[in-house]
């Protein structure tokens, strides 16, 4: 199959600079560098004998000498730099890049500046900033352990929080890879506690120390396509009316949303729970933009636990 047009012609366009700056390169190393067969540069390389300024004179076309295997350059016909990016492919690029950062763990923040750095050098002045810098948010310490496992094919020793109980656990898991879902840097895993598949939220890991094994989830785990985490069995479940401005606690605390926003903003969503005293600690927190709806026991029982701690709060003002 031949390079598709696109491909060629894009090189075509960097060769004569290229060239230009290696006189006398071997085709041999031109070829490698450009990631190309020696075959295939030459005849680019012939392609570029009848490329030039409008006349195609024998003064206009490009005039590159080709003897023993040696390339040099004798008339670049006004073709000695690179193309530029232009302001709107650099801006696409630096939009794209800076979604990777704001990951926050999926790869490493310092790789991704230097190649924003290396996409603004690109376009020089032709670049219309639209992407603040200064914005960058800072990695999380655990980030590069997780990263290094994942890539070194070791054993992980988690610290883990988990909001729907508020609790610390310490798990020993085995890294599957890494997942971008909803702009949140995952690690996939099998966990060897729960002896099955989950997702670990990179801000969420309060520690992660590489261990000296190989990591081995199973191998039809590993071969399967991941799926979004859902609603544990035996955890109770709490049906919720959230205001609009306080929307976000949905994807914090991983609820479920069951309808969309109402005339008000409002949305239904379903949030698992450990129990009664931390939802009711959550809910008292947003102070009443948050409805507790659902009428099973468990529901009645942390609304008497609202309501009680609402009249304790009330009789200390009483005077």
């Amino acid at each position: 199959m031949s390079t598709p047009a696109p491909t060629r012609f894009s090189r075509l366009l960097a060769m004569v600079p290229y060239f230009q700056a290696h006189q006398g390169i071997e085709v041999a190393v031109a070829a490698r560098d450009l990631g190309v067969s020696e075959a295939q540069l030459i005849k680019d390389i012939e392609q570029l004998y009848v490329c030039g300024l409008p006349g195609h004179a024998g003064g206009d076309l490009i005039d590159i000498q080709y003897w023993d295997g040696y390339v040099t350059v004798q008339f670049t016909a006004g073709m000695d730099h690179p193309l530029r990016l232009t302001g709107t492919e650099a801006n696409v690029l630096l939009v794209a890049l800076r979604m990777l950062l704001d990951a926050q763990g999926a790869l490493d923040g310092d790789a991704i500046r230097r190649a924003m750095v290396k996409v603004e050098a690109a376009a020089g002045s032709s670049r219309a900033v639209l992407v603040d810098d200064d914005r960058a948010p800072r990695e999380h310490p655990s980030s590069s352990s997780l990263r290094q496992a994942v890539a070194a094919r070791r054993a992980l020793r988690l610290r883990y929080y988990t909001p729907g109980r508020d609790e610390v656990t310490e798990r020993t898991v085995d890294p599957i890879g890494v997942q971008v879902i909803d702009g949140r840097s995952y690690l996939d895993a099998w966990c060897r506690e729960s002896e099955g598949r989950r997702l670990f939220r990179f801000d969420r890991v309060r520690d992660a120390q590489v261990l000296d094994e190989p990591a081995d989830p199973p191998a039809d785990v590993a071969a399967a396509p991941i799926a979004m985490p859902t609603h544990g069995s035996g955890l109770p479940v709490a049906r919720l009316q959230v205001d609009h401005d306080v929307l976000w606690m949905i994807e914090y605390f991983q609820a479920r949303p069951l309808t969309e926003p109402d005339a008000g903003g409002r949305v239904i969503a379903e949030l698992t729970y450990g129990s009664r005293e931390w939802l009711a600690r959550v809910l008292q927190g947003f102070g009443g933009r948050i409805r507790l709806i659902s009428q099973d026991p468990e529901s009645a029982a942390v609304r008497t636990m609202i309501a009680g701690a609402a009249a304790s709060a009330r009789a200390r003002y009483a005077d």
